[in-house]
């Protein structure tokens, strides 16, 4: 199951307690102060892991609590702090705090982390000669996760243009497959390999439809997914029953990405026709060039007709 949001409570340790203590023996019966503090609370740090794919985790557990501090000792012991907890989330999670309503940190690669929630300071001991203090209260934190896929190549059309085809041709990915709309519910990512040593990361955006930008059929929340792409492959179904129709596919995908961001509409595009080998399509294909006056790779995902042209075209592209 792919989950790309969620809510989560994090509570850093609370710092152990200071205790007082004297030292005492027959040629000091009266004794001198040396309770040890208390140690630190336990930190909460979110952190990047490459082998964390989705927010499905935290479906099952909302409440994050890291170790309180030890309480301080006799003879000036020192309580121990509390152990560190990392969250490990997937590449390209943004972090927002609820209360603020506000982005902490964009977490785009392995190794980026955050520190969400301090841990509380550990209580005095007596050994400083004034009277021991409990330890401080960890920060606590209503946080919100929201995943952006990052890929090199996004794969954009409307329902049933055979995005599910071509990712699943081209790459190890295995998204279900059916010659009905809306078959993908959520992002799939695949890795191409190509030449030697060489691949990409492809993302296929769940089908797209009219208002997509309103949250209709889901689609503000797959179009999250479009940001950090590249580029993308536009997949065209050119076997509709007449050119206007493909046509109107086209400009329909392009202008959910304008309506939803601006930004969106300005990244290159790869033009990409599918279903070649029916009927009407390839008179459809003519028709399209003719109107748009761009390149357009013809393909069949599933008869693997063109699909190596358009991976040599992407790969130049990158």
């Amino acid at each position: 199951m792919f989950i790309d949001t969620a809510k989560i409570i994090v509570q850093a340790g609370k710092g152990g307690k200071g205790i007082d203590s004297f030292y005492r023996d027959k040629l000091n019966m009266k004794g001198f102060p040396d309770g040890g503090d208390g140690g630190h609370g336990g930190d909460i740090i979110i952190r990047v892991s490459t082998n964390v794919h989705t927010l499905i985790n935290f479906r099952y557990r909302l409440l994050f609590k890291a170790k309180n501090g030890g309480h301080g000792g006799s003879n000036q012991k020192r309580g121990k702090n509390g152990d560190i907890l990392i969250i490990e989330v997937p590449e390209g999670t943004l972090v927002y705090d609820v209360s603020r309503k506000s982005l902490l940190k964009d977490l785009v690669k392995a190794g980026d982390d955050i520190l969400v929630a301090k841990g509380g300071i550990g209580g005095r001991g007596n050994r400083s000669h004034k009277n021991a203090i409990p330890g401080e209260d960890g920060q606590e934190r209503k946080l919100f996760l929201e995943l952006k896929l990052i890929a090199d190549v996004g794969i954009i059309g409307l329902p049933n243009a055979g995005k599910s085809t071509l990712i699943s041709r081209i790459s190890k990915a295995h998204p279900r497959i059916a010659a009905f709309a809306f078959t993908t519910k959520s992002p799939v990512l695949g890795v191409v390999e190509y030449g030697q040593d060489k691949r990409f990361k492809i993302a296929e955006i769940p089908g797209l439809i009219k208002d997509s930008h309103k949250g209709k059929g889901l689609g503000d929340k797959f179009l999250r997914h479009a940001e950090r792409t590249k580029f993308y492959i536009h997949l065209i179904d050119l076997s509709k029953e007449s050119p206007e129709e493909v046509l109107s596919d086209y400009n329909r995908i392009n202008r959910e990405l304008e309506l939803y961001k601006e930004k969106l509409i300005s990244k290159p595009q790869i033009i990409v026709g599918n279903k070649i080998d029916i009927k009407k399509s390839k008179e459809n294909l003519e028709f399209l060039r003719e109107n748009i006056k761009k390149d357009i790779i013809a393909i069949s995902a599933k008869e693997a007709i063109g699909v190596d042209e358009l991976i040599k075209a992407v790969a130049s592209k990158l």
